[in-house]
């Protein structure tokens, strides 16, 4: 809702909720011995969102896309405003080396983080493959969600059977 907050707090200049902040912190103290990385995107407030979202259709458009097609791929990149995880303050964007992405991918759980978007899953999440975007569920949930090898969307649709 257009009057949902998050209690942000800073991690080196990109805010996360409040939530997140301790195991955020202690995921990327322990990954730094693996290599460099760096958070290129954490909190999004709906209008930087919205910004993201303008300028993907718009480099599709420039590129040569109908607006709809534009429209369509950039919906399989890009959260439409008002429903990114980036809006709730929990999800990080993290460019990293092929060490770090496998560190991340294999250890994510352990700091009740999760792989958003894996390979080979779009028609599961709607979105691209996204080796970069790691969301916050708390540890309990993210070591059931990488135990079951399924997706959040698989994952929230069997607990609720």
């Amino acid at each position: 809702p257009d009057d949902y907050t998050v209690d942000l707090v800073s991690y080196n200049g990109s805010k996360v909720d409040k939530s997140c902040y301790d195991s955020l912190a202690a995921m990327l103290k322990d990954v730094r011995s693996v290599g460099y990385f760096e958070i290129t995107s954490a909190y999004r407030s709906k209008a930087t969102q919205q910004a993201v979202w303008n300028r993907r259709v718009n480099r599709y458009q420039a590129a040569g896309y109908s607006k709809n097609n534009a429209l369509a791929k950039t919906a399989l990149e890009v959260a439409v405003p008002g429903t990114s995880e980036h809006q709730l303050g929990l999800a990080v964007d993290i460019s990293a080396g092929t060490a770090v992405d496998n560190w991340l991918a294999e250890n994510s759980w352990r700091y009740g983080f999760i792989l958003r978007y894996p390979k080979g899953t779009t028609d599961k999440t709607g979105i691209i493959y996204e080796p970069w975007h790691y969301r916050y569920v708390g540890v309990e949930m993210a070591k059931e969600i990488t135990e079951s090898g399924l997706t959040l969307e698989e994952y929230l649709g069997a607990s609720q059977n």
